[in-house]
């Protein structure tokens, strides 16, 4: 069974957005989950590469402008 460290919910348009940091036997690990029309999918991040991922992601806003577009 999971355990949650810490959690986030938001909303963006149509779109809700579910981050959590959890826990379980094999590690921590952050969960992504996007909920729009019914319909659920996640990705999951091991706690070992959550700096990377964050850093990609900001690597790839940085370099093609801003979100808002």
């Amino acid at each position: 069974m999971d355990n949650i460290i810490e959690a986030k919910e938001l909303q963006i348009e149509r779109k809700h957005f579910y981050v959590e940091f959890r826990e379980n036997d094999r590690g921590k690990f952050l969960r992504i989950t996007e909920e729009a029309h019914g319909r659920r999918n996640s990705i999951i991040v091991p706690s070992t590469g959550v700096d990377d991922f964050t850093a990609a992601i900001s690597e790839v806003l940085a370099n093609n402008g801003s979100a808002s577009r």
